[in-house]
């Protein structure tokens, strides 16, 4: 994949290693509610996502997880400037990206590219895929058009697609056929960091095996880093290098994921990963059943935003935001009293179980693209 010229930058030289590749540091993002005959009165807004801070190393992927609206998709469309930010920093290779004007940010994004979670509604029905792969080169005046050809052949290859599909159209695609033609879009233009927005929620659990060992032999060989979008915390566990836990706009839990998968200690974690299915019906466990409804992002709690459903709340809970601070080298979590909560019991002896079922499937598919590969070469 090194027939096309190198991408010409003023960032970091790609080599560096002394400044992360991405860094987001107090991420803001409120959408104004408006009101009246005319929609010209701001009564309130959308807290989608508050104070959001991380940092992505090269070659590392990051998983953000959450339940449904709590804001990951909105981080990761502002990473990419999709929607801008309404405060807060987003550095790439130590250059700010936040408030770069729209031409300099078209330029930018050669370098960052995404994955959208519905490989149909992402790819446009009216062109081939051999002409939805090389409108990005075309966009970024990347090669001449034998050599955007020939890209589009090699990157068919890369994501086991045959070339003579560069000529049909999407609809003639199963699932997963559109997620790894959304894929091959991604890579045309050489990106270092990829935001994958749930890229296999929407396929099937045999296809999302293969889907995601795709995207881990990519990492490996282009170096690639992602931000990893998703609910299925199996899917994490298998795919993640660290693991970043939101709820209500707010980061609670940031740890790498053998740390976080074996003692979480914040609430809402301990409660996500006690309801990861488990192969043996008959196993004993804990499962944490939180209560009550996820408040409004229009008008959040005061204090911690998990104090309506927290089992352990105290009354500071409910005056004062906790502060996302070290409980380790590492590990950092957003509570006022994680250190006297009590052992998640139901984490520590089985945690290398939790994700048997996914694992399991995913070895097989391990097994048989193996074998694909070797019939092919």
């Amino acid at each position: 994949m090194n027939s096309l010229p190198a991408v010409d930058s003023e960032l970091a030289p790609i080599g560096s290693t002394d400044v992360p590749l991405l860094s987001v540091k107090g991420l803001v993002k409120h959408f104004p509610v408006k009101r009246g005959v005319i929609m010209n009165r701001t009564v309130g807004s959308v807290q989608a996502v508050d104070d959001v801070s991380f940092d992505i190393a090269r070659g590392e992927t990051l998983a953000l997880v959450g339940e449904s609206g709590c804001g990951k998709s909105t981080t990761g469309r502002m990473i990419l400037r999709l929607m801008p930010p309404t405060a807060g920093s987003i550095r790439f290779q130590s250059q700010e990206i936040a408030t770069l004007d729209d031409d300099a940010m078209r330029r930018m994004r050669r370098h960052l590219q995404i994955i959208f979670q519905d490989p149909y509604a992402s790819l446009n029905p009216r062109m081939t895929v051999g002409d939805i792969i090389t409108e990005p080169m075309q966009v970024h005046e990347i090669g001449s058009p034998a050599e955007r050809s020939a890209r589009v052949k090699e990157l068919l290859d890369v994501v086991g697609l045959l070339p003579e599909h560069a000529r049909r159209y999407p609809h003639q695609f199963s699932g997963g056929q559109r997620q790894r033609i959304g894929i091959a879009r991604a890579l045309a233009v050489q990106p270092d960091l990829i935001v994958c927005d749930e890229p296999v929620s929407a396929l099937d659990v045999s296809i999302q095996a293969q889907v995601v060992n795709l995207l881990q032999d990519l990492q490996q060989r282009f170096g690639l880093s992602y931000l990893f979008i998703a609910h299925d915390l199996a899917v994490v566990k298998h795919i993640s290098d660290r693991v970043a836990v939101m709820y209500l706009g707010r980061l609670v839990e940031v740890a790498d994921k053998q740390t976080l998968y074996a003692r979480p200690l914040h609430p809402y974690t301990q409660a996500l990963l006690s309801a990861i299915p488990r192969p043996d019906p008959g196993a004993q466990r804990q499962r944490i059943v939180l209560t009550g409804d996820v408040p409004s992002a229009m008008k959040p709690p005061e204090g911690c935003r998990f104090n309506t459903r927290c089992p352990h709340a105290q009354e500071r809970c409910r005056k004062e935001v906790p502060a996302l601070r070290e409980a380790q080298p590492g590990h950092r979590v957003a509570c006022h009293f994680f250190e006297t909560l009590p052992a998640p019991t139901p984490y520590a002896p089985g945690v290398a179980g939790q994700a048997v079922r996914f694992e399991r499937r995913l070895a097989a598919f391990e097994a048989a693209a193996r074998e694909r590969s070797a019939s092919r070469g």
